[in-house]
């Protein structure tokens, strides 16, 4: 495996999305800091967090056995089994895959958790969204430009605010990848919750941008990508029968769908 920057310091004085979401799955790399914020958030948010993973899992899966054998994971978060390299490699054991974090928490736990497969390659780097052009420039180290990829952006645009670009930010790293790469992508909103279970104030009052996107806004994300079946929906599933969970509350509390390039 491969790592991007030397470690930095764990600032625990500060909740982190990334924490906070393990916190939801039931992990326990988390800080008191990180519990105070998910615990005030009702139940619907465990739910949400819980078929997010899933969507990574069918997403991911579904797309090694379209035969994309690349895969660049932008937000990856704490390592969480199945990671996205098992169930790519799973399918496919030749995979490389590119994880890609800016929490230090995370670069430590991948470099002990996200080992390939010897007939694959996984590599780690700790780079920030807000900079595509670095993290562009880091994955090539591991994955041929040259052949399709599979960007994913897992739950992470909703913590872009629109002052930083995020249609920009996907724009470009979209733009090197070739016909028959594909984004996988899913994203916070708000249209299928009711006022009572938008907890949105809970993260911003704790310091973290949080801006859930109508199925409109998260759409442009896909423009000028081919989107597969069944499109951009809250419960995202292809070739597969209907998840069990789609229906507990919260757990369509977004939009889902995974887009080809031309």
């Amino acid at each position: 495996m491969a790592s991007g920057k030397p470690a930095a310091r764990i600032d625990t004085s500060r909740p982190h999305p990334a924490r906070i979401y393990d916190f939801l799955l039931g992990g326990k790399d988390n800080y008191p800091v990180d519990q105070a914020v998910a615990e005030r958030l009702p139940v619907e948010a465990r739910n949400g967090a819980a078929a997010n993973r899933a969507f990574m899992r069918r997403g991911i899966e579904w797309t090694a056995r379209a035969g994309v054998d690349q895969f660049l994971d932008v937000g990856t978060g704490i390592p969480t089994e199945p990671n996205l390299h098992q169930i790519a490699q799973d399918v496919d054991p030749t995979c490389r895959i590119v994880y890609v974090d800016n929490d230090p928490i995370v670069l430590r736990h991948a470099e002990a958790l996200l080992v390939s497969r010897p007939e694959g390659r996984t590599a780690y780097v700790q780079a920030d969204v807000l900079d595509p052009e670095a993290i562009l420039e880091q994955a090539r180290r591991t994955l041929d430009f040259g052949r399709p990829v599979a960007l994913s952006l897992i739950a992470l645009l909703h913590f872009v605010p629109d002052g930083r670009d995020p249609y920009g930010i996907v724009r470009t790293l979209l733009a090197p990848l070739v016909p028959g790469s594909c984004l996988i992508l899913s994203h916070l909103s708000m249209d299928l919750l009711t006022p009572e279970q938008d907890r949105t104030e809970e993260y911003r009052t704790a310091g973290i941008d949080l801006r859930p996107r109508t199925y409109a806004e998260v759409l442009r994300f896909f423009d000028g990508l081919d989107l597969v079946e069944p499109g951009l929906v809250p419960c995202w599933h292809k070739d597969s029968p209907r998840p069990a969970d789609a229906d507990l509350p919260g757990a369509q509390s977004g939009y889902a769908g995974v887009g080809f390039v031309r």
